[in-house]
C-alpha cells in the first residue's frame, strides 16, 4: 500500500503496460480510499441525460454504467440493438446479452471481438470497486454459464474501448458498420454515452435511415431477434 506512483510507473514502462493496464494496475496496488461511494449502489441517471438521449434523432445513443449496465437508450438505440425495455432490469447489461442470449452472437458479426471487450471492461471495473458484490454475483454467474466467458475471463486483459467500428447483422436491413464514440460524463466517470454513425451516403447510413422511419415498427420487429427471447 506504500507504493509510490513512480515505481508503479517504472514497472509499467519496463512491462510495456498499454494506459488501461497501467490504470489497471494502479487500482490493484493502490485502492481508492476517498470519495468512494458504495459499491452495490444504485446508479443514479441524471433526468436531461434521458432527455439529451431522446433528442439525438437518427443515431443510436446509450448511457452505460459500471458492471455493463445499460441505463438508458434512445429510441434509435432499440431499434438497432432492440428494446431493452421489455427484459427485467438486472438483464439489461451487454455481459448477459453478449453471452447468454444466443441472438446477440447472430447480430455482432464480430462477436468475439465484442465479447473480449465487454469482458475486458468488467475487469477494470473489478480492479476499481474488488468490493462491488453485484460484480462479483455477474462473474460468478457468467462463469457457470458461458465457457466463452470462462475463458476470456482467465486472459485477464484489460483495455478501454473508447471508439471504434461495430459491424452488426440486422434481421430488418441486413449488414451495418457503425462507428462509434464513447464520452465518459464529467461528473460521474463510471457512466459514459456511447453513441453511433454510419458513413455519410454509405448503405449502412440509409439503413439507418430506413429503421428511423419505421419508428416503433421497426422497434418492435427488431426485439423478435435481438432483445427477446
Amino acid at each position: 500500500r506504500s507504493v509510490s506512483a513512480e515505481v508503479l510507473a517504472a514497472i509499467a514502462r519496463a512491462l510495456r503496460l498499454s494506459d488501461a493496464e497501467h490504470a489497471h494496475l494502479t487500482h490493484l496496488a493502490k485502492p481508492k480510499q476517498q470519495k468512494k461511494k458504495p459499491a452495490g449502489r444504485a446508479q443514479q441517471v441524471r433526468g436531461p441525460l434521458r432527455t439529451l438521449l431522446d433528442t439525438m434523432d437518427g443515431v443510436p445513443a446509450i448511457l452505460v454504467g459500471r458492471r455493463s449496465d445499460i441505463l438508458v437508450w434512445n429510441r434509435m438505440a432499440a431499434a438497432v440493438f432492440g428494446d431493452w425495455a421489455e427484459l427485467p432490469t438486472r438483464e439489461q447489461n451487454w455481459a448477459r446479452l453478449v453471452f447468454l442470449r444466443p441472438e446477440y452472437r447472430d447480430l455482432f458479426v464480430d462477436w468475439e471481438h465484442k465479447a473480449s471487450d465487454v469482458v475486458s471492461q468488467l475487469r477494470m471495473d473489478a480492479g476499481s470497486h474488488p468490493n462491488d458484490p453485484l460484480l462479483s454475483a455477474l462473474v460468478g454467474e457468467l462463469s457457470v454459464k458461458s465457457e466463452e466467458f470462462r475463458r476470456l475471463w482467465a486472459t485477464h486483459d484489460v483495455k478501454e474501448k473508447s471508439h471504434g467500428v461495430k459491424r452488426l447483422h440486422h434481421p430488418l436491413v441486413g449488414e451495418m458498420s457503425l462507428s462509434f464514440e464513447t464520452f465518459a460524463l464529467p461528473d460521474d466517470a463510471e457512466q459514459s454515452v456511447v453513441v453511433y454513425h454510419a458513413e455519410p451516403g454509405s448503405a449502412s447510413a440509409e439503413a439507418l435511415r430506413l429503421l428511423a422511419s419505421w419508428g416503433t415498427d421497426a422497434t418492435r420487429a427488431g426485439t423478435s431477434a435481438p432483445g427477446k427471447q
